[in-house]
């Protein structure tokens, strides 16, 4: 059976293939989010599987790649503006060891664990850095939906978790210098000398946040009597904080994260969060659409033996050394497994860090083609691994709540 080309017939009826793509991937996340619904799945998962139904591996009606991408890059900064509203930075400082301790030897021993594997498989030395640094970071997006659906953002738990994906988002930057130093292609001085005054920078303004009880912005008065000026403002913190660590050289996500501390401490932005949220739930669920659509379920299902030992490896991996450097640091056992499950997959980032491995030569298009898989795989497995290593434990959330 031939398959439609949907692009095709939006020319001829001259209709906008954007505002068409939006409406075709909204009726497809509906009918999917309902059956997810009663199957009492996450819609997370829903939204990863309208994007490998409708992508270019799949039915093909959406082709347009880099525009849900580009979409789904909005919601992932978005989620990280939200969070940075919610939590508090003086508890993650003041419990910084298990972000920083833990974050450092949980990258140290997954590149242990692929490097073992490596070994039974041969594989270059090249390909079992770039794959043990994939492995290394867990997914913002899944683990924050997850904490706000639970209600755990402000507890002890949900803060070390917070913590510790800040220290992985620091982390992608070196992990990216360190792949084009194997590659030969040594980073020039002014692009080490921008990231450096792009850290302290964005080091200046948390201290000078955290020593503020309350920020006051220009005109506050007028601010705060004007809901929309209030969105505006919102906006221009979030992005324009965004397209600031970019330049830098820094992840714009950790960009995010900091204008959203800010907006918090602001009086006149209060309103801000509630009249944000419908945003970002549109944004992040085409973040994972755009997921969906990078799966090829060709090589999905011709390499669905090593893909398998990946993500459960994966799991393992990042379950367990999580749980029990978190537990060395004093956690209890319970809330430590809890974690180390919540942290569990692989997370968006490492689609950057194996991008990058790919194009400059540290890894074939087979390895690359594993890596998204792996990647996905996980993502979608996430909610299940979760429900049951709590099951295991025998952990409910409310007590993991309390510390």
């Amino acid at each position: 059976m031939e398959k439609i080309n949907f692009n095709s017939v939006l020319t001829v009826a001259q209709v906008d293939p954007i505002l068409s793509i939006l409406v075709l991937l909204s009726i497809g996340i509906i009918v999917v989010s309902f059956i997810f619904k009663i199957l009492g799945q996450p819609y997370l998962t829903a939204y990863i599987l309208v994007g490998v139904v409708f992508g270019p591996y799949g039915m093909q009606l959406v082709t347009d790649e880099l525009l849900i991408s580009n979409l789904g890059s909005f919601g992932l900064v978005l989620l990280l503006f939200f969070i940075g509203m919610e939590i508090s930075l003086p508890k993650i400082i003041a419990n910084w060891r298990i972000p920083v301790i833990g974050t450092f030897f949980q990258v140290i021993f997954s590149l242990a664990t692929i490097w073992g594997i490596g070994a039974i498989f041969q594989w270059q030395l090249t390909q079992i850095i770039v794959l043990g640094l994939v492995i290394s970071l867990s997914s913002s997006a899944i683990v924050i939906s997850y904490l706000q659906d639970k209600g755990l953002i402000a507890s002890h738990l949900g803060q070390n978790v917070i913590g510790i994906l800040l220290v992985q988002d620091i982390l992608v930057v070196p992990m990216l210098i360190l792949l084009n130093y194997l590659s030969g292609s040594i980073p020039v001085a002014i692009d080490i000398i921008k990231q450096i005054t792009g850290g302290l920078l964005i080091l200046g303004i948390s201290i000078w946040v955290l020593k503020k009880k309350e920020v006051s912005l220009p005109f506050g008065d007028l601010i705060r009597k004007d809901h929309e000026i209030q969105v505006f403002i919102a906006f221009a913190f979030c992005f324009g904080f965004s397209i600031l660590t970019a330049f830098f050289g820094i992840s714009s996500a950790l960009g995010a994260f900091v204008a959203g501390i800010i907006v918090s401490k602001a009086k006149e932005t209060t309103w801000v969060h509630t009249s944000l949220h419908a945003f970002r739930i549109v944004f992040v669920a085409l973040f994972f659409v755009s997921i969906g659509m990078l799966i090829d379920l060709d090589f999905l299902i011709s390499n669905s033996g090593l893909i398998f030992i990946m993500v459960l490896l994966a799991f393992m991996t990042n379950n367990f050394i999580n749980a029990i450097i978190v537990r060395f640091l004093g956690e209890s056992w319970k809330n430590s497994l809890l974690t180390g499950a919540i942290l569990a997959q692989i997370g968006e980032f490492s689609f950057i860090l194996g991008a990058t491995g790919f194009y400059i030569g540290l890894i074939s298009e087979h390895t690359y083609q594993l890596v998204i898989s792996t990647i996905s795989a996980s993502l979608i497995i996430s909610p299940v691994w979760i429900f049951l290593i709590r099951k295991i434990i025998g952990l409910r959330y409310g007590k993991s709540k309390s510390h």
